[in-house]
C-alpha cells in the first residue's frame, strides 16, 4: 500500500502525520524540560492521527511557519517520529499508516472535527516543568515558600509534609478568599501549586489574573490538577503556567518539578545526558 512518507524538513506538508516517541513521552513526564512553550504545545498534540493542518487549528497562536520549526526541532531531538518510521509503531501510542491521498478526500468540516477531537481525549498524563529562563541561584539558608491551592484536605497534608521534609515552607488555600489572604502575607510565595477545580473559582482564571497583575505575574505557577485532556494542558501552557502535573501524582516527581521550576535542580544539559 502506498503511504505518505514523512521526512524531516522544517516545513512539513499540511497532510503529514507524526507520532510521539518514547523519548518524547519521557520529556513530558521527566519533571524538567527545556523545550519552548510552542514546542511543548506541539508535542502535547502529536498523537499519530492528527495532521499538521489540524495541529495548526488547535494552536492558532502559533503561525504555520513556526509549527514547522517546532516539528523540525522535535524531529531533530527524536521526540517525535514520522508515522511511517518503524520505531513509530512501538512508541506507546496507537498509530496508523496513512494511505496516499487519504487526507485529500476529507472535507474541511471532518478535518476540523478531527482537530477538535484530539483536544478532548481523556487521560493525558503529564508532569511538565519548565526550566527557568535564567537560573535562580539558591541563597544560603533559603527556604522557599510554596502556596498550595487545593480544596482537598488530604492532598494538602500530603504535599505540605513532603515539602517540609525538603526544607520548604508552605501555606494552604482552599478557596478564593484563602488565596487573597495567603498572597498578602510576607514573604511572597516563591511558587504556587494551583488546582483547577476549586469551590468558588477556576484555576485557569486565577492563572490568567495573576499573569496580568504587575506584582504577581512573575511568581512561578505549577498547575496540579485532575484536568487531563490535551485541551486543559494547552490552556495551562498558553496561560503562562510554568508547569502542569496531572493527578494522581507521585510526590517525589512533584518535588522534583517544583525544584526544577525554581532552578534548584540540575541544569538541562546535565538532565539530558
Amino acid at each position: 500500500m502506498n503511504a505518505v512518507m514523512v521526512t524531516m524538513p522544517l516545513r512539513a506538508s499540511d497532510d503529514d502525520v507524526f507520532v510521539i516517541s518514547e523519548k518524547g513521552n519521557r520529556e513530558l513526564k521527566a519533571a524538567g524540560t527545556s523545550l519552548s512553550v510552542d514546542e511543548l504545545q506541539v508535542l502535547v498534540l502529536v498523537d499519530g492521527f492528527s495532521t499538521v493542518a489540524q495541529l495548526g487549528r488547535c494552536v492558532p497562536s502559533i503561525s504555520r511557519a513556526d509549527i514547522g520549526v517546532c516539528l523540525g526541532r522535535l524531529l531533530a531531538e527524536k521526540l517525535i517520529l514520522s508515522t511511517q518510521e518503524p520505531d513509530a509503531m512501538g512508541s506507546g501510542f496507537s498509530t496508523i499508516a496513512v494511505p496516499l491521498g487519504f487526507f485529500s478526500s476529507l472535507t474541511e468540516s471532518s478535518e476540523a472535527d478531527g482537530g477538535t477531537a484530539i483536544l478532548k481525549k481523556k487521560g493525558y498524563y503529564v508532569r511538565i516543568a519548565k526550566w527557568p529562563a535564567s537560573g535562580r541561584p539558591a541563597r544560603e539558608g533559603w527556604k522557599p515558600t510554596i502556596l498550595v491551592v487545593d480544596d482537598d484536605t488530604d492532598v494538602q497534608k500530603l504535599i505540605r509534609s513532603y515539602f517540609r521534609m525538603e526544607g520548604f515552607k508552605s501555606r494552604s488555600a482552599f478557596k478564593r478568599a484563602d488565596i487573597l489572604v495567603a498572597l498578602r502575607q510576607q514573604p511572597m510565595p516563591d511558587l504556587i501549586l494551583l488546582d483547577v477545580q476549586l469551590p468558588d473559582a477556576n484555576g485557569f482564571d486565577i492563572l490568567a489574573r495573576m499573569r496580568q497583575h504587575p506584582t504577581l505575574k512573575s511568581v512561578p505557577i505549577v498547575m496540579l490538577t485532575a484536568e487531563t485532556t490535551r485541551e486543559s494542558v494547552l490552556r495551562g501552557l498558553q496561560g503562562g503556567a510554568d508547569g502542569y502535573i496531572t493527578k494522581p501524582f507521585e510526590p517525589d516527581a512533584l518535588v522534583t518539578a517544583v525544584k526544577t521550576v525554581l532552578g534548584l535542580s540540575a541544569p538541562p544539559e546535565a538532565k539530558r545526558k
